[in-house]
C-alpha cells in the first residue's frame, strides 16, 4: 500500500533533528558496511562465487554509498579533513565492486533486446543458403508480401546472432577484468586502510562540537534544494512523450565519448540518492517508503542503464572489419536503447510531476 508522503527535511511541526541521529546513522552503515565484508570473505569472492557472496558486494556498495553521501551532506558537522579524506575512497570501493555486476546486466540488457528486435525468443543460428546477400530466398514461387519489410528482418536476424556473440565477447572480456580488479582492490593495501576506518567509525564518529546540537534539517533541505535545481534544468518539456527520438542525435558519431545529453540526467540520478540518504538520516529507523521518490529513482536507474548499453553498442559498431548485417544489427540495437533512454526521461517526468503536484497540494492545505 502507497504511505503518504512526507517530506522530513521541510517539516516545521517536528522538533530538530540534532547530530545524534547523524552519528547513529553512520554508525549502523558502518556495521553494516564491516557485515558485509565479513561474509564477503566467508562465501568466497572466485569467479563461481555464490548467489550470497553477490548480494554481499552489494551489501559493501549500498553501505559505502550511504556512509559517502551522507559525508557530503552533512559535511559542515563532520571533521572535515577526515570527510574529505573518506569520501572519495568510498566512492572508490564501491565503483570497482560495481563494475563487474554492470557489465553482466549490460550484457543481459542487450542480448535480451537482440532476441525481442530480432522476432523471437532465442537467437537463431545464421541460416545457410536461406539468406544471400541479405536478401531473404523464398522457396514460394511469387515475392514476399512486404519484400522491404522482409529483407530488414533477415538482415536484423542475421547480422543479430553475430552481434550478440561480438557484445559477449567483449562485455565477458571487460567483466573479467572487473572481477579482477575488485578482487585486487579488496585485497589491497588501500581497501584495508578504508575498512579500517570504517571500523573506527562504527563506534566513533568525528563530529564537530557544534553538532550535537544543530538540526540537520536545513542540510538535508538544502539536499533537496540541490535536486530541484538540477531537475528545473532538464528538459522535461521535450521528455513529455515517450519517443520523442531527440537523444538519437549524433548517437553513433566517432567520437566515443558518453552521449552529451544524458550527463545532467546522470547527475539528477546521484542528487536524488543524496536527497533520499538525507531523509534516512533525517528520519531514522522510521522512516517510511516514498513511492514516488523510488519509482523517480527507478526511472533514472533505466535511463543509465540503457544509456549505457546504447554506448556499448555504438562501441561495437565501431569493431574494424565487422560484416555489413552485424553493422546493421548493431545500429538497430543502439537506437533501440536511445528509445529506451527517452521513454525512462519520459517516466521520469511523470514521477516528478505528480511529485510536484503533491508537493502543492500539501502547502495549500496547511
Amino acid at each position: 500500500m502507497a504511505t503518504q508522503h512526507h517530506d522530513p527535511t521541510t517539516d516545521s511541526t517536528a522538533g530538530p533533528v540534532t547530530g545524534d541521529s547523524l552519528a547513529h546513522y553512520l554508525r549502523s552503515q558502518a556495521t553494516e558496511f564491516l557485515r558485509a565484508l565479513r561474509l564477503h570473505r566467508e562465501t568466497g569472492a572466485g569467479a563461481g562465487g555464490s548467489e550470497e557472496s553477490v548480494e554481499a558486494a552489494r551489501a559493501l556498495r549500498r553501505s559505502a554509498r550511504r556512509i559517502s553521501g551522507s559525508l557530503h551532506t552533512f559535511q559542515p558537522l563532520l571533521d572535515s579533513d577526515w570527510s574529505e579524506a573518506m569520501r572519495p575512497e568510498l566512492a572508490w570501493v564501491s565503483g570497482t565492486l560495481a563494475m563487474e555486476h554492470a557489465y553482466a546486466a549490460r550484457l543481459e540488457r542487450l542480448l535480451a533486446a537482440l532476441h525481442r528486435l530480432s522476432g523471437s525468443g532465442a537467437l537463431p543460428a545464421p541460416p545457410t543458403g536461406a539468406a544471400v546477400g541479405g536478401r531473404a530466398v523464398s522457396g514460394d514461387a511469387g515475392p514476399p508480401a512486404h519484400p522491404a519489410a522482409t529483407g530488414e528482418r533477415g538482415n536484423l536476424t542475421v547480422g543479430a546472432v553475430k552481434a550478440g556473440a561480438l557484445l559477449e565477447r567483449q562485455l565477458t572480456l571487460a567483466r573479467t577484468r572487473a572481477h579482477s580488479a575488485a578482487l585486487q582492490a579488496l585485497g589491497s593495501s588501500r581497501f584495508h586502510a578504508v575498512a579500517d576506518k570504517v571500523a573506527l567509525l562504527a563506534s566513533e564518529v568525528p563530529l564537530t562540537r557544534p553538532a550535537s546540537a544543530a538540526d540537520l534539517r536545513p542540510l538535508a533541505a538544502a539536499a533537496r534544494e540541490r535536486l530541484a535545481d538540477a531537475v528545473a534544468a532538464l528538459p522535461l518539456l521535450t521528455a513529455g512523450s515517450p519517443y520523442n527520438a531527440e537523444a538519437l542525435v549524433h548517437g553513433l558519431s566517432p567520437d566515443p565519448s558518453p552521449h552529451p545529453q544524458d550527463t545532467p540526467w546522470h547527475q539528477v540520478r546521484l542528487l536524488l540518492r543524496l536527497h533520499r540518504y538525507a531523509c534516512e538520516v533525517v528520519l531514522g529507523d522510521d522512516e517510511p517508503v516514498d513511492l514516488r521518490l523510488l519509482a523517480a529513482g527507478q526511472a533514472l536507474d533505466r535511463h543509465r542503464d540503457a544509456s549505457e548499453a546504447a554506448a556499448a553498442a555504438a562501441q561495437a559498431a565501431r569493431t574494424p572489419r565487422i560484416a555489413p548485417a552485424t553493422a546493421y544489427a548493431l545500429g538497430v540495437l543502439h537506437a533501440d536503447q536511445r528509445h529506451e533512454v527517452e521513454a525512462a526521461r519520459y517516466a521520469f517526468q511523470r514521477c516528478w510531476q505528480k511529485e510536484r503536484q503533491k508537493e502543492g497540494e500539501a502547502v495549500s492545505t496547511r
